[in-house]
């Protein structure tokens, strides 16, 4: 059974597309599909979509004549140029007030670029991170939007019938803000993402290589963990690869390639970071980790010939375990209080309006960073929606303190075992010097302006106010023209 006219289209039958049809279409919404490959478009019909209140289109003229108006058109292709040119297409067929939604990974600043573009040809522009991955976007996903504002009334009782909830039943899915913002809150969980799952590898590395786990071992400490504060998704399917066998009965994970790859998101979220000037450390060391790995061949070879400790843990295997997992648990912490602060820098910026609140709500269901932990920086943000740090909330500092010693004795174990734990090291140096009142900076500012008059300023003088020393008695008394932080 069909209408005559469907409530939104979709563009792009790959995996991601034809599930969001499907959850559509299972919340009460009727969906017409378009294809640049038509036959994707006939398979589908004919095929998971039979008997759904889906239609097929086989142009993009079709595809627009058949939505009711407002039209809503939705592209699930790939991030880039071929969005660019999509939305070039759709413009001459849509008219002033229509919707067209990017639900690909596409970069923030593009989006910020193609929603003052389509704005100022009539129409209405959303940029909306969906996580989740293929079962997230069947079952539920989070979806974050962002773009013009005047769309949210439109597309929201789609979104927020589609995406996932949380056990209240609140929607993980709500207005991000202006242009970009919505993009650029799906890139930091994407960061986020990366310095969850390294922060994971770590915990392993130090069980198989220090502490000599098997795989059965590890699927029973991550099954007590999943039932603890580290109760998230990436810690429960961590929990199911060790159980998985192969099909010789021994671990698969023990055959697979360490050489890890990555699509960019996490690169993106340090360039932000760079350019927002912001201490994301934990996430870089994430990406970088991955960038390690993938020279495969090239650390086989320095595996035989540079030299460092070797040899298994001696000591209280039981208690060590738990230090890692204190360690795991306060480098989550900083994590996010640091995908938080890129997220504040930004919202300066490019003058978003962000709810933190909100968008630890969004990410409590449906998306690969879910975890019972985010309920509790959603009770942070809410109790104090200016907090400029999250270790700084009562409940993080007390969570720190309480995991300080084991993530100390973790960090210290893994240098002196030779493991590298560079995503808990990182986390550790960024508590450590959030919470130091004099940092070694004074020495760097003597430095930069003994060898390039670069200018500093005093303790006993008012903040603002740059000097300018003649080191060595020759250079004279001009500095830089200018002083930048």
């Amino acid at each position: 059974m069909t209408v005559e006219k469907t409530d939104i289209g979709l563009i792009g039958l790959a995996v991601m597309g034809e599930n969001l049809a499907m959850n559509m279409e299972s919340r009460g919404f009727s969906v017409s599909v378009y294809n640049r490959s038509t036959g994707k478009v006939t398979k589908f019909i004919d095929g998971r979509a039979k008997g759904k209140n889906i239609v097929g289109a086989y142009s993009l003229e079709e595809l627009v004549a058949q939505l009711k108006r407002p039209r809503k058109v939705m592209m699930m292709i790939k991030a880039g140029e071929a969005v660019d040119r999509m939305i070039d297409t759709l413009i001459p067929l849509m008219d002033e007030g229509d919707i067209i939604i990017d639900g690909g990974n596409s970069h923030f600043p593009d989006t910020i670029r193609r929603t003052k573009y389509v704005e100022s040809r009539g129409l209405l522009y959303v940029g909306v991170g969906v996580s989740g991955g293929e079962e997230g976007a069947l079952k539920g996903p989070s979806m974050m939007p962002g773009g013009s504002e005047g769309a949210w009334e439109h597309v929201r009782p789609i979104f927020q019938s589609i995406c996932a909830k949380v056990d209240d039943g609140s929607p993980c899915c709500e207005w991000v803000g202006e242009n970009g913002a919505g993009h650029f809150v799906k890139m930091v969980h994407n960061g986020i993402e990366y310095g969850d799952i390294q922060l994971i590898c770590e915990a392993y590395h130090l069980m198989r290589d220090y502490l000599c786990m098997g795989a059965d071992e590890m699927h029973e400490v991550f099954k007590a963990w999943n039932e603890s504060e580290l109760d998230s998704y990436l810690i429960e399917i961590t929990r199911d690869i060790f159980a998985y066998r192969d099909s010789d009965g021994e671990p698969l994970v023990d055959k697979i390639l360490d050489a890890a790859g990555q699509k960019g998101t996490g690169k993106w979220t340090c360039e932000a970071a760079l350019d927002e000037g912001v201490a994301l450390t934990l996430i870089a060391e994430a990406v970088f980790s991955r960038f390690l790995s993938a020279i495969k061949q090239e650390r086989v070879e320095a595996s035989r010939i540079l030299s460092g400790p070797h040899g298994n843990f001696q000591g209280d295997r039981a208690a060590f375990l738990e230090d890692i997992r204190a360690a795991l648990y306060a480098s989550k912490i900083v994590s996010y209080a640091q995908g938080y602060s890129l997220m504040r820098s930004a919202a300066q910026t490019y003058g978003w309006k962000l709810n933190y609140g909100d968008i630890a709500l969004m990410w409590r269901g449906g998306c690969i960073i879910r975890s019972a932990f985010l309920g509790e920086i959603k009770k942070a943000f809410d109790k104090n929606p200016d907090l400029s740090n999250l270790m700084l909330d009562d409940y993080f500092k007390r969570a720190l303190e309480n995991a300080q010693r084991g993530w100390r004795n973790v960090c210290a174990g893994a240098a002196l075992a030779g493991i590298p734990v560079p995503a808990m090291s990182a986390a550790l140096n960024y508590y450590d010097g959030y919470r130091c009142e004099r940092l070694p900076a004074n020495l760097l500012q003597a430095q930069r302006d003994y060898f390039g008059a670069h200018t500093y300023e005093r303790l006993d003088r008012p903040r603002g106010e740059f000097l300018h020393t003649n080191w060595t008695g020759e250079g004279g008394t001009t500095s830089a023209s200018t002083y930048s932080i």
